[in-house]
């Protein structure tokens, strides 16, 4: 049985991982919070999958506070890793290295990193391809939104919203955004565990999604009837007052993965879960 270390295990994406894996891999946890980084010893290793970070905060934090975590800390743990002779350093990155919203992007578009936490996440990715070796190959993982049942972040308060109110003002809206289910992501993960993928990879659903139809689906999913309508100047006054909020609602943020999927050896429409079937679970759970 390989041997695995995870950090972040008790975040979304972790504890799913653990739960999905703990048969399949021997899974040891470690925390730069509560574990004494002296007393980890990876020589047995095999693989690293490295979830811990600083995530966006609000208001978001200084400079350095981001750097000691997810670029320092990243640091430490891979050149521990290497010494010990681990062969597979995964990172988890974030699509927020691109910058801001900007139509299509795949694993050549320019990175312009805008936030603290995507301009660290930048930093690790880069320090860490100067350590990769023929016995020390580094996967950096980049990913858009994490949707799932219970998931944090932004797509909780639109469905709370949904819930709450029946007539809103999200109609016709025709931007094409990436998002990323967590099953879909486990099993794109194992993939990359399995077969030491090494290099830059993009993790995405197989499709996108417009805010229209985003909404739709999720109300639908509520079992909830609701209703659909443009207000003239919304867009502009959404993007006045909140233009992270404008972005995420009426910009386009496309993830083209062929490049990954390929390096997978897989097709991108064989992902588990579709749009629709990672919606309803979010919503009600897998034992609905």
């Amino acid at each position: 049985m390989k041997k695995l270390l995870l950090t972040g295990s008790t975040g979304f994406i972790g504890k799913s991982f653990y739960e999905k894996f703990y048969s399949k891999y021997n899974i040891q946890t470690f925390s730069f919070r509560y574990d004494d980084f002296s007393n980890l010893h990876l020589e047995e290793t095999d693989t690293i999958l490295h979830l811990s970070a600083l995530v966006h905060q609000n208001p978001e934090k200084e400079y350095n506070e981001y750097k000691k975590v997810n670029v320092e800390q990243t640091l430490c743990l891979a050149n521990k890793a290497k010494e010990s002779g681990v062969k597979h350093f995964i990172f988890v990155s974030t699509i927020a290295v691109y910058g801001k919203d900007n139509g299509i992007i795949d694993e050549n578009t320019l990175c312009k990193p805008q936030t603290n936490y995507a301009k660290t996440k930048l930093e690790a990715e880069k320090e860490l391809q100067q350590l990769q070796s023929s016995d020390f190959k580094v996967s950096i993982v980049r990913i858009p939104i994490v949707t799932g049942h219970r998931a944090p972040g932004n797509m909780t308060s639109l469905i709370k919203l949904i819930k709450r109110v029946s007539f809103l003002p999200f109609d016709k809206i025709t931007n094409r955004r990436s998002m990323l289910f967590i099953d879909n992501f486990l099993y794109l993960i194992d993939l990359t565990i399995e077969k030491k993928i090494e290099g830059i990879l993009l993790f995405s659903d197989s499709e996108t999604i417009s805010t229209t139809r985003l909404v739709k689906l999720i109300a639908c999913a509520l079992e909830k009837k609701i209703y659909l309508f443009s207000i003239p100047f919304f867009k502009d006054i959404i993007k006045m007052w909140t233009p992270s909020i404008y972005n995420k609602l009426f910009l386009s943020l496309e993830i083209d993965n062929i490049k990954t999927m390929k390096k997978l050896l897989i097709d991108t429409n064989s992902l588990p879960y579709t749009i629709e079937e990672s919606i309803k679970v979010m919503i009600k759970g897998k034992d609905q």
